[in-house]
């Protein structure tokens, strides 16, 4: 389903609360949020799987349960998800780092990465994944990954 306004997926929209202006974006491009994944949470569709990857990641960061299930493909999209905190165990995001970006063809694409979080008092871990994405109506789809060796 779409946002008719911005041709984002319908539900794709979030408040940006204190995650303006020359706050950088969480996804690690080096910008502002304002200027980087802001716009896609306020609900501007991703140009590109690399685009929308990155402001999934964000919204992990951010706890945008709606925008991630937004913006997952119904096909394999979770009824629910649930990304508060569970007591001594906070989640912090500690980076993301894209390794590469495949076309496949017009409506399909993967996107490489590793991320970085530390859950409560625990070590740094690296989550390395190949995230599938499809096309559909103008938007782009996270559908599923591949994770990989740590």
């Amino acid at each position: 389903m779409l946002n008719d306004s911005s041709n984002a997926p319908a539900g794709a929209q979030a408040t940006a609360s204190h995650w303006t202006g020359t706050h950088l974006c969480p996804c690690g491009t080096g910008k502002a949020y304002a200027e980087c994944c802001g716009p896609h949470h306020a609900g501007q569709a991703a140009g590109h799987p690399e685009a929308l990857m990155r402001a999934r990641y964000s919204a992990y960061v951010r706890k945008l349960s709606d925008y991630l299930l937004a913006t997952w493909h119904p096909s394999t999209r979770p009824p629910s998800l649930d990304l508060a905190d569970r007591p001594g165990l906070r989640t912090h995001w500690l980076g993301l780092q894209v390794i590469s970006q495949r076309t496949i063809d017009t409506q399909r694409a993967e996107v490489a990465f590793i991320a970085r979080v530390r859950v409560g008092g625990g070590p740094a871990q690296r989550l390395a994944e190949r995230s599938r994405f499809l096309k559909e109506d103008g938007c782009w789809y996270y559908v599923d990954g591949e994770i990989g060796p740590k």
